[in-house]
């Protein structure tokens, strides 16, 4: 709105000091922020007033609605992907007790085993190499805990 920096406010200040005088410049001061603050609350009151006729009229939802199509159009590989989600989902609703809904229970049978056989040979692999790595330190402990030999040369 306007644009003052601190010199343009400096320079504002000394002439109110010079043209009002020292006496009467904090009651100018004093009635230019009542003036402010009462700009700014009708300033307030006019927002939520339009906001609210908007409310009641309906622009808002048009105004998503058109903000949702201007998204569409500027980026169609999101709106694309947006349709193909929708479409995969409608796909995942199916009726349990028809073939495919059979197949796909089996299939989520199938991945838990796989997923529970190769958690087991995780845990028995990890087991085994635990148990090496602690011959390994058994035997470098039983290294050091045996005397150097002497040579006699």
């Amino acid at each position: 709105m306007f644009d003052l920096g601190w010199t343009e406010m400096l320079v504002v200040g000394i002439v109110a000091l010079i043209v009002v005088g020292p006496k009467d410049l904090p009651v100018l001061f004093r009635r230019v922020g009542q003036f402010v603050g009462k700009a700014k609350g009708m300033a307030r009151e006019f927002s939520s007033a339009m906001n609210d006729a908007a409310d009641q009229s309906g622009m808002r939802q048009m105004s998503s609605d058109i903000n949702k199509s201007i998204k569409a159009a500027t980026n169609p590989v999101g709106s694309a992907m947006d349709g193909v989600k929708s479409a995969a989902k409608s796909l995942t609703d199916i009726d349990p007790d028809s073939e495919t809904g059979k197949l796909a229970a089996q299939k989520a049978e199938d991945i838990k085993r796989i997923q529970a056989s190769t958690a087991r040979a995780a845990a028995e692999r990890k087991a085994r190499e635990a148990t090496e790595a602690l011959q390994r330190a058994d035997e470098a402990e039983a290294a050091l805990a045996k005397p150097p030999e002497k040579s006699d040369t």
